[in-house]
């Protein structure tokens, strides 16, 4: 994904930054000052103002309410928040909120709703061309905050089946890689969460076809997303993504059990 696919949002960053500079100076607050405030630094508040980063909804909310801006800030919640993802991806983060069950086949690596920090700073530092350091560091929130999906009331059922080298690739350090096994034993645990490992030695495996995810919506409505090389598909033919909630359903079939799976973990993580 290049950083030019990310124009639009970070126009809509840039213009917020813009608006909430504007309130400031109107209100006649000091960086300093404001930023004491709502609970950052003035370094933090100029990055805002800048559009060289995202603040959160309840940041947005704190300075809309610090400058007294009558809605003025909160009306772009919703735009900043979809401009966290990259323009291919905003569309999937949406589902992914309203999910009531969701199931991803992964091949390359660790689903990002389950990656570590550390993991997710060693897969975008992998990008080519590189991707700037103030993306990094807004992809990573972004990720960070997708992960509450995990903590929704009622919890979404979610499945996840990756292929044994995706546990297995030792991206960044050894240290990122045990962290990342760690995570993964933890995230096993959880009672709406299953994740199963699919065996290079499985001689048959409908997962030829490669990654891919099937959200449910509550209003059972499904959708089967892909993407690969910068480039999505978000499929919303019923019988499409009826095909590959079945086709899921077959890999999940042809992998290790859930209790099988987090045990060979355990070994990978002896192992190292």
């Amino acid at each position: 994904m290049s950083e030019s696919a990310d124009t639009s949002g970070q126009t809509v960053v840039v213009a917020f930054g813009q608006t909430m500079k504007t309130l400031r100076v109107r209100a006649g607050l000091e960086r300093e000052e404001f930023g004491r405030r709502i609970g950052y630094s003035a370094v933090t508040v100029a990055s805002y103002e800048q559009g060289r980063r995202i603040p959160s909804p309840r940041t947005i909310e704190r300075a809309d309410e610090v400058l007294d801006a009558g809605g003025l800030l909160t009306v772009w919640k919703e735009q900043v928040e979809r401009a966290q993802y990259p323009v291919f991806f905003q569309g999937m983060a949406t589902l992914e909120k309203e999910a009531v069950e969701l199931l991803a086949y992964d091949t390359l690596v660790v689903k990002g709703l389950l990656q570590t920090e550390d993991y997710m700073r060693a897969v975008l530092t992998m990008r080519r061309p590189p991707l700037h350091e103030d993306t990094i560091e807004q992809r990573v929130a972004a990720r960070l905050a997708r992960q509450s999906v995990f903590d929704r009331q009622p919890a979404p059922l979610l499945s996840f089946v990756m292929d044994e080298s995706v546990v297995r690739r030792p991206l960044g350090r050894e240290a990122v890689q045990r962290g990342q096994l760690e995570h993964l034993l933890l995230a096993g645990q959880r009672r709406n969460v299953e994740i199963q490992i699919m065996p290079l030695a499985c001689e048959e495996s409908a997962g030829v076809d490669g990654p891919f995810t099937v959200v449910t919506r509550e209003d059972g409505k499904k959708f089967a997303y892909s993407e690969a090389q910068g480039t999505s598909s978000l499929q919303t033919d019923p019988q499409q993504a009826a095909l590959a909630a079945a086709r899921y359903g077959i890999i999940r079939s042809q992998a290790l059990t859930p209790r099988e799976s987090l045990e060979f973990i355990e070994r990978l993580l002896g192992d190292l």
